[in-house]
């Protein structure tokens, strides 16, 4: 969400064909660098040009956030209960159906994962 440079949601779908990557950005301009960067990149990237609270897809297994002030329960929609919230560059208290879980501790830099309850 709030996909900007493309960090990290862009690099993911770079370095593992395997995954199904979508990517939220609402503004135009960054929208329109990620689908030229995806496209330039050869790899099949779904680029939506929504916020997270306009989002109509399925959840997904495993959310990732970057430099975006947001509750978690706010993302509760997005996540698949069982899956994970993987929040970089912050520490935000799991709030809604979220709990902490030790996963990015061994991480360098400050990444929390969370997981979605049932």
């Amino acid at each position: 969400m709030g996909s900007g440079n493309g960090s990290p949601g862009l690099v993911f779908a770079l370095v593992r064909d395997d995954l199904e990557v979508t990517l939220l950005e609402p503004r135009a301009r960054r929208w329109a660098f990620l689908r030229e960067a995806a496209r330039a990149a050869g790899r099949a990237v779904t680029v939506l040009r929504v916020r997270h609270d306009a989002y109509r897809g399925a959840p997904a297994r495993t959310v990732t956030l970057r430099a975006l002030a947001l509750p978690t329960a706010a993302l509760a929609a997005l996540v698949a209960p069982g899956g994970r919230l993987v929040v970089l560059g912050g520490r935000p208290p799991a709030t809604g159906p979220f709990e902490a879980t030790p996963e990015g501790e061994s991480l360098a830099g400050a990444v929390t994962v969370f997981r979605r309850l049932a």
